[in-house]
């Protein structure tokens, strides 16, 4: 368990602000899904994905 963190932890600083701002994509990705509002709703998370970048 703990080299799996460590191993994580590696991950993470070699592939920078991508790997944070993931969740913030993934999340927008399906909210834009949704026909009507998606786009409207998927706003706050692409600002959080730009703020990271």
């Amino acid at each position: 368990m703990k080299s799996l963190l460590l191993a994580m932890a590696f991950a993470v600083t070699l592939n920078g602000c991508g790997v944070v701002a993931a969740p913030c994509r993934v999340a927008s990705a399906g909210l834009k899904i949704v026909p009507v509002v998606g786009d409207i709703a998927a706003a706050p998370t692409d600002a959080c994905a730009a703020v990271i970048d």
